[in-house]
């Protein structure tokens, strides 16, 4: 395995890994044949996609067994094969969401039995196409009446027995997140965040930071609506197979105001000679107690247009300006920008 790279990476929490600063989201490679996918993926595209990540020097990449019902690990697996034991990044991935196969378009179960979620991680070592899994997530809290001590405690288990390297939570809020620490030490949070999507900068990131667990956000670009690309045409033209056409920040009158929020991220990119995505995405890192951003890409023009980010610092003066653009467009809802160097929180905080 590769942990070699000329980005600049940052260490996961109290594990033994340091990780570049934004990895790839394989969410999308899952396809469109489930209920929550992106539209048609073409599968020759997301290898390439992974091919280049790797190769220009992002060393980790987050994939769930529920993307396309097996179907992302599958596709990162294969990559995985083509690449030396020495250039392969490391693998997150995610269990908790189960479902039936002669219903693949039905909404996948939050399933946290502690035998579904054995029965999980083979599926995902097999799929993956390896012997341990690098960081091993709870997708979302258990809808099956399963306490969060049983569920967490498998985790903590799978990684004594060696069948995975570290284990995190994606999507609990702060009471989960300080009942599953007491129980053992929570090595990663993943939560939503964006400049639209801010409320983990009020509590969830400061408890991290505190606590030695590391944070890797997903959705920096809000799912595409920052990433510069985006228009209220091509919303209106989302097919019916992509979630996003079902959500409300696609939709009036939030859209807009995305919009008109990522419109502001341009002369911060041209400053920098980046783009808006790189910018939208370093926004999320400047946050003290983020480790990193999970940027989906579905093929290798996307991620030449986001892999800035991982050398991208953003100045006082850019939160700043973020920040008066955010209140300005009434963009999303949570804190504006970090604290000031003095430790006090800014006046405008909130939005």
């Amino acid at each position: 395995m590769s942990t070699k790279t000329s980005f600049p990476t940052r260490p996961l929490g109290r594990s033994d890994m340091s990780i570049t600063r934004i990895g790839l989201g394989a969410w999308a490679m899952g396809g469109n044949d489930w209920a929550i996918g992106w539209g048609p993926q073409d599968d020759t595209d997301s290898i390439a996609a992974i091919r280049l990540a790797v190769d220009r020097g992002i060393n980790w990449i987050d994939t769930a067994a529920v993307y396309g019902l097996g179907h992302s690990e599958e596709i990162v697996g294969r990559a995985l094969a083509q690449m030396s034991p020495g250039e392969r990044p490391y693998v997150f991935t995610k269990c908790g969401l189960t479902w039936s196969a002669d219903q693949r378009q039905a909404t996948p179960r939050r399933n946290g039995a502690p035998a579904s979620i054995r029965r999980e991680i083979e599926g995902s070592l097999r799929r993956l196409g390896v012997e341990r899994i690098d960081l091993y997530q709870m997708h979302w809290p258990a809808g099956d009446g399963t306490p969060l001590e049983a569920y967490w405690q498998e985790l903590l288990d799978l990684k004594q027995a060696g069948k995975v390297r570290a284990v995190g939570l994606s999507n609990h809020n702060l009471a989960q997140l300080q009942d599953a620490e007491a129980l053992g030490h929570v090595e990663s949070l993943q939560p939503p965040f964006s400049a639209i999507q801010r409320s983990a900068a009020a509590d969830l990131i400061p408890w991290c930071a505190q606590n030695g667990t590391g944070v890797i956000v997903y959705s920096p670009m809000q799912s595409g609506l920052l990433s510069g690309g985006f228009t209220s045409e091509r919303a209106q033209a989302l097919r019916q197979d992509d979630w996003r056409s079902r959500n409300a920040e696609f939709k009036a009158p939030n859209l807009a105001r995305n919009l008109a929020l990522a419109e502001a991220l341009k002369p911060i990119a041209e400053r920098h000679g980046a783009t808006q995505a790189a910018v939208a995405i370093a926004w999320t890192l400047a946050w003290p107690g983020v480790t990193g951003a999970i940027v989906g890409a579905r093929n290798a023009a996307q991620v030449d247009g986001v892999v800035g980010a991982a050398e991208l610092e953003l100045d006082a003066d850019d939160m700043a300006r973020i920040a008066d653009a955010i209140e300005l467009t009434g963009a999303g809802f949570g804190p504006l920008r970090p604290e000031d160097d003095s430790g006090a929180l800014p006046a405008n905080l909130f939005a």
